[in-house]
């Protein structure tokens, strides 16, 4: 799963802008069915530090839907599965200020964090999405900006190099 952001920080009120998500076997961690994607229009304005990262702007996303008319489709897309996401802290509290915007319960979903499964496999060295896609030779070619469908497709790849590499995961809990 991954999310792109209007900014760094939920405290500064900043939004969700995209969310995708991807179902994966949990034995095989291949892929099933089709993945969950979505642009959201925020309500607000978009860091330029943000936009210059993941390429959004406020005019590409003034015709999205609100989180309000997507959040039903997407908890139940999820359901109670594991999520493994790439800093996952990141992403797990800007779902949860969305969730509680739409007057939902926060996700009682486990959660698997890649950035601490990277930090633990290669202590001292770089970890980002793209340092590890380069690590373990995945192509991410197709990535001209950050993405929430590319960077969880690119998580997926990374995730199962880390799950031989770790011989497990690495749960982040409360």
């Amino acid at each position: 799963m991954d999310t792109e952001t209007t900014g760094l920080k939920v405290s500064d009120g900043h939004r969700i802008a995209e969310i995708s998500a991807i179902k994966v076997n949990r034995e095989s961690l291949e892929p099933i069915g089709e993945p969950f994607q979505t642009y959201i229009n925020p309500q607000r304005a978009i860091d330029p530090n943000a936009s210059k990262i993941n390429g959004l702007t406020e005019e590409f996303l003034a015709d999205k839907p609100y989180f309000e008319d997507i959040v039903d489709k997407f908890l139940e897309f999820i359901g109670d599965d594991v999520i493994v996401a790439h800093n996952a802290p990141f992403d797990r509290s800007f779902l949860n200020s969305e969730l509680e915007s739409a007057e939902k319960a926060p996700l009682k979903n486990r959660f698997i964090d890649t950035l601490s499964m990277a930090c633990s496999a290669f202590p001292g060295e770089k970890v980002s999405l793209d340092a590890l896609c380069e690590r373990f030779g995945i192509d991410r070619a197709a990535r001209t900006t950050h993405g929430a469908l590319i960077d969880a497709q690119l998580l997926l790849e990374v995730y199962k190099n880390l799950v031989v590499q770790s011989k497990g995961a690495i749960e982040l809990r409360d």
